[in-house]
């Protein structure tokens, strides 16, 4: 295979987790000033960064009180040769005692100017609702822990190849969707805000209708949607209806390319899950074959007959192809995903799929 003038560029990533302990809660209470009384310094990629945490965080037009966070790059790698660094803090809630199961871990996309640390074109990381955490049994001895997840996204020297004889300039690798991707984060000339699920979502309608058909027929077609500047989605959740606007504006999903533990790898499974179902409903094509591709990697017993189910309602065919395979690979695998939950709700969800599955599973003398 010849590689004459060709370039790539390649993607790593750097990772470290935290245990950070917060004692004293009810003196965290503020006078809805937002002041982020808590903070935390890291080392991660050679980077100096700190991670604030505001107990009693709410914003001027909705006056609930949430615990949330800030991720701040202090200094800047000595080695750094570009100027942008990418990074993700994600945070969850943890029972140090092991009775309670981790909370739903919340991330947020950070994208940082090496020149000018200590300030980032995003918004806070809001983790839970201040009266849910007290609530909560992860509240003790008026104290609660957090697992915090700082992941910072790298890119590798381009490669080049030799071209023989002939030497060309090599154009850089395109930045727009870093450029796309901070628009969206500060929201600057923004002129619609979404509302999901209680979160707000400001973005900018042009470039959804490019992106979109169905932002087309909302905002330059003949729908109400048209003249609004506040447009509320139903039956979505606020965490996938962010990683589809982030894909929207820059064309990846940061998190599928960063290495998970086994409960996080199972989580992202259910969001990928969320995300082409969000794909398919927007006419989103590229991002809908980016989840089937993920969801084809990561066919197990327990999410074969969902992920099938799933296959079958949005059109996906070599995902469904790729379950059923899994499903009727042996007799082994066969009970033990017709024993699981899934596999009952695809039952009732999805009974002409059954059909097509009896009949491979006979074919190759499964059953």
């Amino acid at each position: 295979m010849e590689n004459s003038g060709a370039a790539r560029s390649l993607t790593d990533a750097a990772r470290l987790v935290q245990l950070l302990k917060i004692g004293g809660y009810r003196a965290t209470r503020s006078t809805r000033e937002n002041s982020c009384k808590i903070s935390s310094r890291w080392h991660v990629d050679g980077y100096e960064w700190e991670v604030r945490i505001c107990p009693d965080y709410s914003q001027s037009s909705i006056m609930i009180p949430w615990v949330a966070l800030e991720l701040v790059l202090l200094t800047g790698s000595s080695s750094a040769s570009h100027t942008h660094v990418r990074s993700i803090l994600s945070c969850r809630l943890v029972d140090p005692r092991g009775i309670l199961k981790p909370s739903e871990e919340k991330s947020k996309f950070w994208l940082f100017s090496i020149p000018s640390p200590g300030t980032a074109v995003s918004s806070m990381l809001k983790l839970i609702k201040r009266e849910d955490l007290e609530s909560s049994s992860y509240l003790q001895d008026d104290a609660f822990t957090l697992q915090c997840t700082i992941t910072v996204l790298r890119e590798l020297p381009v490669q080049t190849f030799p071209a023989g004889k002939e030497t060309t300039v090599q154009a850089p690798s395109s930045n727009l969707h870093l450029q796309l991707g901070e628009l969206l984060q500060s929201e600057a000339g923004a002129d619609v805000v979404f509302v999901v699920s209680g979160e707000s979502f400001a973005a900018h309608k042009l470039i959804l209708a490019a992106r979109s058909p169905v932002f087309m027929a909302q905002f330059l077609g003949q729908m109400m949607e048209k003249s609004s500047q506040r447009v509320e989605v139903k039956d979505m959740e606020a965490a996938v209806f962010k990683a589809l606007l982030h894909f929207v504006y820059t064309d990846t999903v940061p998190e599928f390319d960063v290495q998970h533990d086994d409960k996080d790898a199972a989580a992202w499974t259910v969001m990928a899950q969320h995300l082409l179902a969000a794909a398919d409903r927007y006419g989103i094509e590229r991002l809908k074959l980016v989840c089937e591709g993920k969801l084809s990697g990561g066919i197990e017993v327990h999410t074969a007959a969902a992920t099938l189910a799933l296959a079958e309602v949005h059109g996906c065919e070599q995902l469904k192809d790729k379950c059923i395979g899994f499903i009727v690979r042996s007799p082994a695998v066969l009970d033990a995903v017709l024993a699981t939950d899934g596999y009952k709700n695809l039952e009732a969800s999805c009974p002409s799929v059954l059909t097509e599955l009896l009949r491979r599973a006979t074919k190759i003398n499964v059953v």
